[in-house]
């Protein structure tokens, strides 16, 4: 048996510190306080009561002036004030990473918005962050979001910020983001989960896949060793969730070629030496015994090689007439076909044969199309008739034979199988596997929970065995296991082969009102809203349908934040570059009014490039807005009198386009020669150079 240890198995660096304050802080004041378990294994609790470090429950059970160690977890700002008035010496060992959650949701919830957690609602993180904002939701389940969100229907515009407990299930926190993100458009994540936890998980998921049973060393209140033991197990059906060695019954392992070792981050060092060192001795132990009955089986077999006598060819004559029995396994040659039997010569005494019904499990099948005569066949000893002569065989009860010790091997092996979906069972479904019937847990279906089983009817699945009792006739297969297989493959693949400007055929998973998430195979990378269309939309949904297939491209990535920004516009059809290929300066265009302001119209050139009429340039006489003599919709031909490239910016004029107006007549009335005289008339193109006075000499 190979035994394979975690490389993060163990205290984290937020534990180790907690630890190493309170021993040093044992040894300065001569004992110290720790306000609750400093960490969750109660062997490493008693070794720091042995070193003088005191576990209370309350602020009450500290006594005046006595060093008390916050936890890893940290506390709420009313405790530190408590501990204040009691001139107590306070050794703050709170994880770096939490007191960054801590203060994160103090500046949230001061900022006006609401503050949710993911995590569990009990735990002293989680309690500690809901103290710091003032009190927060706290999002246990994806379920809690769900009803959270029905609860609240000014959920979609509350302003919302959402963290997260440092030890969650990365799963959890995945969807509740997502979630929060379809629901609400006013939202902020912070992805504050410990690193090296998502790091624990991530690793114990993979040693799960690859070894037989999993031994997960943590204590039972340890909220981060439980979600270890709930993440190897589905991957792995040997799990043992143990605090110590002596909790390991090493005889569960038997059988197992490879056995992973991981912990929680509460367990010490010593305590995973423990375990497998015991596990070694206990293979050590076995080896020894193995290898001793052997010796002692060698000199007996040797002595009775040495005293066979040779056989006579009267006894080699008697063992080529084979006996047959019911139960056995013969190999023979079709010597015949008819429309009710098959006939082998088995090379005995006796003459085989192979009813229909026993050929194949399908009634359909010809039987002229599998089998020939001449051809080898291998087949079951169902009945001999030593009368008669007769041996009656079954081709379909090998077959059975060969596919239940292929299920076996397959689930051995960790193997991905296929078959059909046939029924929907209580709880499940059954999957046909080679003849074989394969249950599958609604768990296990791939399927989101609320989704009907009907769904996979008929359909062709990939599984993998996890269960097999031949004896019971009960096999069990997840779907869902070879699912996050391929899904995890996938979105490696992404990332291996990601750069910028690449394409990929996406589907729109969710929108929002600033862009929409797209899945490119496996990870979900998100379109800006300005980044879907060269025309002017207000959001994602103008356009686009949740499902819809559509073409993007990458504009940027960060593998360490997991992040994508995807590009949708048809880059070929970029209006500035159409427009620039068909105007320039001094050109008229027919334009459509798009947006009227108070200091003039916003005209649409071509479609995704728009031009500014200043209200100076609308009209040949004064006017007090442009709605006097615009609308909203309405064509009109301007002038195009200056484009500037870098900015792509466009000025238009409608009053260069204008006939100069006639000056005013009253009717009747006629025109002085005087005054006709001195009328003035403006060439608008080229305005006359008006003289300037010269300022008087200066004496």
């Amino acid at each position: 048996m190979e035994i394979i240890t975690a490389r993060s198995a163990g205290f984290c660096f937020g534990v180790r510190r907690a630890v190493k304050m309170a021993e040093q802080a044992a040894e300065q004041y001569g004992g110290c306080v720790s306000l609750g378990p400093l960490i969750h294994n109660d062997d490493a609790v008693r070794e720091l009561e042995r070193r003088g470090v005191r576990v209370v429950d309350s602020v009450d059970e500290v006594r005046e002036g006595e060093a008390v160690v916050i936890r890893s977890h940290g506390v709420g700002p009313q405790v530190y004030e408590q501990l204040k008035a009691k001139n107590a010496v306070i050794i703050d060992a709170t994880c770096p990473d939490v007191a960054k959650v801590h203060k994160r949701a103090q500046e949230e919830a001061a900022a006006g918005r609401k503050v949710f957690v993911v995590g569990e609602a009990k735990h002293p993180e989680v309690t500690a962050i809901s103290a710091w904002c003032g009190g927060a939701e706290v999002f246990e389940t994806p379920e809690d979001a769900e009803r959270f969100a029905k609860a609240y229907p000014a959920f979609a515009d509350m302003p919302v910020s959402l963290v997260c407990q440092t030890t969650a299930l990365r799963a959890n926190f995945e969807f509740s983001v997502k979630f929060i993100k379809k629901l609400c458009t006013n939202c902020k994540i912070f992805d504050t989960m410990c690193r090296t936890t998502f790091e624990r998980q991530r690793e114990a998921a993979e040693l799960a896949e690859k070894c037989d049973a999993m031994v997960v060393i943590g204590g039972k209140n340890s909220a981060n060793s439980r979600k270890l033991a709930e993440t190897c197990r589905a991957s792995c059906d040997k799990v043992f969730f143990i605090e110590n060695a002596a909790e390991l019954d090493v005889s569960a392992l038997a059988g197992c070629d490879t056995v992973g070792v991981t912990a929680g981050a509460s367990t010490p060092e010593w305590i995973i030496k423990e375990v497998n060192r015991k596990m070694s001795e206990e293979i050590i132990t076995a080896n020894e015994n193995e290898n001793a009955v052997l010796a002692e089986e060698a000199p007996q077999a040797e002595n009775h090689e040495a005293a066979a006598p040779e056989e006579t060819f009267e006894e080699m004559l008697e063992r080529s007439i084979k006996t047959l029995h019911t139960g056995d396994k013969v190999t023979g040659v079709v010597a015949a076909i008819t429309s009710t039997e098959i006939s082998v010569d088995l090379g005995t005494k006796q003459s085989g044969y192979i009813p229909a019904s026993e050929i194949s499990d399908d009634p359909t099948v010809n039987v002229e199309d599998v089998i020939k005569v001449g051809d080898s066949i291998e087949a079951y000893v169902m009945r001999v008739n030593d009368v008669e002569g007769t041996v009656m065989l079954s081709k379909k009860r090998l077959d059975s034979v060969k596919v239940w010790d292929s299920i076996s091997e397959a689930r051995n092996e960790k193997a991905v199988l296929e078959g059909i979906v046939t029924e929907e069972n209580k709880g499940g479904i059954v999957v046909n596997v080679k003849g074989v019937r394969v249950f599958v847990p609604a768990s296990q279906s791939g399927l989101p929970k609320d989704a009907p089983m009907t769904e996979l009817l008929k359909k062709k699945v990939k599984l993998r065995i996890t269960e097999v009792n031949q004896p019971r006739r009960r096999v069990v297969g997840s779907i869902r296991a070879v699912q996050y297989e391929e899904r995890r493959a996938k979105i490696q693949q992404v990332w291996d082969e990601i750069e910028v400007g690449k394409h990929y055929q996406g589907v729109v998973k969710s929108m929002t009102s600033y862009g929409a998430f797209v899945d490119i195979g496996g990870i979900d990378g998100m379109v800006h809203v300005s980044e879907l269309s060269w025309s002017r939309i207000r959001q994602p949904a103008d356009i686009l349908n949740i499902g819809d297939e559509i073409d993007v491209y990458v504009i940027s990535f960060d593998k360490e934040t997991g992040k994508i920004s995807l590009g949708h516009k048809d880059k070929s059809q970029d209006p500035w570059a159409i427009f620039m290929g068909k105007y320039g300066v001094g050109d008229v265009a027919e334009v459509k009014i798009v947006k009227l302001m108070p200091f003039g119209a916003f005209a649409e050139i071509v479609p995704g490039v728009d031009g500014l009429i200043h209200i100076s340039q609308i009209s040949d006489t004064r006017i007090g807005k442009p709605g006097d003599v615009l609308s909203e919709g309405q064509v009109v031909n301007a002038k195009i009198v200056n484009i500037n490239e870098e900015g792509h910016k466009v000025s238009l004029s409608i009053r260069a386009l204008l006939e100069p107006a006639a000056p005013e007549i009253k009717a009747d009335e006629p025109v002085a020669e005087e005054d006709a005289a001195d009328e003035v008339v403006y060439d608008t193109e080229n305005p006359p150079e008006i003289e300037k006075e010269e300022a008087p000499a200066e004496e």
